[in-house]
């Protein structure tokens, strides 16, 4: 595979997973009468779930960014665990999180050489 087409690849992925950050973080800061019901449904107020998708943005942008792209990777990991466990507490299914969390990890391991090598080399 050629240089371009692995660049290609990697960042369509990136994108991949910036779009479903990105998005469910605009839905929360934009606050529709969907975003305020699933915060209360959570015990969270507005203004928290806010900070939240902030949190978010910060997370998703970090792993767009190469440099710091592994950071982002295990930031949105722990992010997505505290999700499945939010989840798990108020008796949600944890498919959608999980599933998330798992392309995260795929990509992640796709677009980082030194990530790949660390998770999947016993040296």
């Amino acid at each position: 595979m050629t240089t371009k087409t692995t660049n290609i690849i990697n960042w369509s992925l990136a994108g991949l997973v910036g779009f479903i950050f990105i998005g469910s973080a605009i839905s929360k800061l934009i606050g529709g009468n969907e975003a305020i019901e699933m915060a209360s449904g959570i015990g969270l107020t507005p203004d928290n779930f806010k900070l939240i998708a902030i949190l978010e943005l910060v997370c998703v942008l970090l792993f767009i960014i190469p440099r710091t792209g592994v950071l982002g990777t295990l930031l949105l990991a722990a992010y997505m665990g505290g999700a499945i466990a939010t989840h798990l507490t108020h008796g949600q299914p944890i498919v959608g999180p999980a599933v998330i969390e798992a392309i995260v990890w795929v990509v992640a391991v796709v677009r980082f050489p030194e990530l790949r090598n660390r998770l999947l080399n016993s040296n």
